[in-house]
C-alpha cells in the first residue's frame, strides 16, 4: 500500500528499490528555504544492512504489511536467538543483530510479539516490564534526598539505568525495557 512518506514511522517495513526494509529511525527536517524532507534510518530485512534515504514529505513509499507471531523465547546460543511460535510449536532463530538493543532483556520462557513480513523474521516487541536483579550499584550517600537524584546501577543483564538512592545490590526492580528505566522495586 502506497503512504506519503511524512507518515513513514520507527517499526514499519518498506520496499525500496525492489528490497524490504525495517525503518528504524525518523527525523523530520525543516530548512530554512525549500520545503521538509524526512531523513530515514533503515535496516535490510534479509542482509541486516543499513543505510539512509531521504524523501520529500509528499513522495510516496510502498509500506508492507507486516504479520505479528506470539512466540515464547527460548534460548540465545551465541548470536542466535531461539523461539517458538506459541500456536503451531514450531521453533525458528533470529539473529541478535535483527532484534537489536531489545535482545538485552530476553529472559527464558519470556512471552514476546514477533513481527515477520513474508515469513521472515524482522523484529520483536517486548512485555511493557521486566523484573530484573541489581547486580552492581553505588552505596547510599547519608543526606541524599530521593526525590532530586539518582544513581547508575547495572544490572543482571548487564544494563546500566538510573535508580533511586535507596535501591540497593541484590534488589529485584522492574524496568521499562523500552525507554531503560527504572518504573519501581519489584513485589516479590
Amino acid at each position: 500500500m502506497k503512504i506519503n512518506a511524512n507518515t513513514i514511522r520507527p517499526g514499519m517495513v518498506i520496499d525500496h528499490d525492489g528490497r524490504q526494509w525495517a525503518v528504524m529511525k525518523i527525523q523530520l527536517i525543516q530548512p530554512g528555504k525549500g520545503g521538509a524532507f524526512i531523513q530515514v534510518e533503515m535496516r535490510d530485512v534479509r542482509t541486516g544492512t543499513k543505510t539512509n534515504e531521504r524523501w520529500r514529505t509528499q513522495d510516496t513509499v510502498e509500506k508492507l504489511t507486516t504479520e505479528d507471531r506470539e512466540c515464547q523465547f527460548l534460548f540465545a546460543d551465541g548470536d542466535n536467538l531461539t523461539f517458538m511460535d506459541n500456536a503451531s510449536y514450531e521453533q525458528f532463530m533470529i539473529g541478535r543483530d535483527t532484534i537489536g538493543d531489545d535482545a538485552d532483556f530476553l529472559q527464558d520462557g519470556m512471552a514476546v510479539t514477533v513481527a515477520t513480513v513474508e515469513g521472515t523474521p524482522i523484529g520483536i516487541t517486548l512485555p511493557s516490564t521486566v523484573t530484573l536483579e541489581v547486580m552492581e550499584a553505588e552505596p547510599v550517600v547519608k543526606g541524599q534526598t530521593a526525590s532530586s537524584s539518582y544513581k547508575p546501577a547495572i544490572l543482571s543483564n548487564g544494563v546500566r539505568v538510573m535508580v533511586p538512592p535507596h535501591i540497593a545490590v541484590g534488589t529485584r526492580i522492574v524496568v521499562n525495557p523500552t525507554e531503560r528505566t527504572y518504573l519501581e522495586r519489584a513485589k516479590d
